[in-house]
């Protein structure tokens, strides 16, 4: 088997269309950029971007989406041979409206998608026990055969000695019932190493009735879920992960580890211009600083500052930084340390 993957990364993908009017009301667009998407692909390409060496198991279909998805990741260094094509199955889709700085109406196109198709055959077929860590999103549970074949996943994964990494991922559309989210990701927690979430998707992890979830202007990347995040925090820990780290936007994160420490990890605050992309940016970076053994809070400076760089983009994995830019953008602002 191929060897030598830092990481391997499954779940969504797909083309993102972001309108090019900024400010307008979603009716009245006239136009969208093409760019790419989908929680791990965007994780993927900013830890490659930065100088790791990713893979993605993904899904697309047999059509000229998928081939714009996989000419992407094939021209950015993303390893794509792993990436089936699901016959009779369609490349997802987002379209999205860009409001600043709070209204970013999103609607997903994932009826029929091809990566919901992932299967336990796929999965044996990806270098999963020969990369250093193991990262998916939350969203592979919401329906099958996606969800067995993440399980399977984590399982050989975590039996192997990679590292398991959780982005969360709470999209509530995806789900027939929001709080089967939670069950899904309770369940699934015996074999994670490190979660990574917002306090609304730590909250959602734990959610019991359907009314603590709001919805508004359709931003399902920005779901608020109340609920005492503090707690839910501990019980998560305690199913499992040796650690969660808690994004929380302009303040940076923090790290809640399993033997109770907790550390803090400022952010660098920026004027929005667009929010998606900015928690898998996040990701890129934390992953970047963990497998080169930096130490949580540095790992996940490089992760605020990454994440703070995307904000101020139009798009998502496309605009994800490299070291140099990270560097320059931190050199007036602190550092890293």
């Amino acid at each position: 088997m191929t060897t030598g993957y830092d990481s391997l990364h499954m779940g969504r993908s797909s083309i993102d269309l972001y309108s090019n009017d900024i400010g307008a009301p979603f009716p009245q667009i006239n136009s969208f950029a093409a760019y790419v998407g989908g929680s791990p692909l965007n994780i993927s390409v900013g830890a490659h971007r930065l100088g790791l060496n990713t893979a993605l198991l993904t899904a697309v279909g047999v059509d000229p989406v998928g081939d714009f998805i996989l000419d992407f990741l094939n021209r950015e260094g993303v390893v794509t041979q792993f990436i089936p094509r699901k016959p009779g199955r369609r490349t997802s889709a987002v379209i999205l409206g860009i409001e600043p700085p709070d209204k970013f109406p999103l609607v997903y196109y994932r009826d029929n998608c091809a990566d919901n198709a992932l299967d336990i055959d796929d999965v044996l077929a990806s270098p999963l026990t020969s990369c250093k860590v193991f990262q998916f999103a939350g969203t592979n549970l919401s329906v099958e055969p996606s969800r067995s074949a993440t399980f399977f996943a984590a399982e050989r994964a975590k039996a192997a000695g990679v590292k398991v990494m959780l982005d969360v991922d709470f999209r509530p559309n995806q789900w027939h019932d929001v709080r089967a989210f939670g069950v899904q990701v309770r369940a699934i927690l015996r074999s994670v190493d490190i979660v990574i979430g917002t306090e609304d998707e730590v909250n959602a992890a734990l959610m019991i009735e359907t009314g603590q979830m709001s919805l508004t202007h359709s931003q399902i990347s920005d779901t608020h879920v109340q609920g005492d995040t503090e707690r839910a925090i501990a019980a998560l820990l305690s199913m499992g992960p040796e650690a969660l780290i808690l994004k929380t936007g302009s303040r940076g994160s923090r790290i809640y580890l399993k033997n109770g420490e907790v550390i803090e990890a400022p952010g660098y605050p920026v004027e929005v211009y667009n929010i998606l992309g900015a928690g898998d940016a996040f990701g890129g970076g934390f992953l970047y600083g963990y497998i080169n053994g930096w130490g949580w809070k540095k790992s996940a400076r490089l992760g605020n500052a990454c994440g703070a760089i995307v904000v101020t983009k139009h798009g998502c994995a496309n605009f994800m930084p490299t070291l140099p830019e990270v560097e320059a953008f931190v050199s007036t602002r602190g550092g890293l340390e």
